[in-house]
């Protein structure tokens, strides 16, 4: 299963940036077949490749406006995307779009999101 979509980076609510996992938002057709949730994903970046965890859904846990949207962590990169294009490869659906109760419960899914993630890059 790999998918890709590309797409302007837009600005968001900053709520990965204050839980320790920023992330590129870019926005998507609501119509997109692809399952809400959390995927093992790359992104390509001016040419260079990252591995990272992406979301697709609609954010029930910080309060989303209803708007679907896609959005990535991308592992050992740091800088500001806003306004570039990146492609996004969705490569393993990982989990199901969840609602948490707090932000460090959010918190603690995100890290263990990630590690399993990379433990996935390891072995792929």
């Amino acid at each position: 299963m790999e998918e890709k979509i590309s797409g302007v980076v837009i600005g968001g609510n900053k709520f990965g940036r204050r839980l320790g996992f920023p992330t590129a938002n870019i926005a998507v057709d609501p119509s997109w077949p692809m399952k809400d949730g959390v995927y093992a994903a790359q992104a390509v970046v001016e040419g260079v490749q990252y591995d990272g965890m992406a979301y697709l859904g609609h954010k029930p846990s910080v309060g989303g406006d209803g708007k679907r949207v896609l959005e990535i962590n991308l592992f050992d990169f740091e800088g500001d995307l806003y306004g570039k294009t990146i492609e996004i490869r969705l490569l393993e659906f990982m989990r199901g779009e969840e609602t948490m109760t707090s932000f460090d419960a959010l918190r603690a899914w995100l890290a263990e999101d990630r590690r399993i993630i990379t433990e996935y890059f390891k072995t792929r």
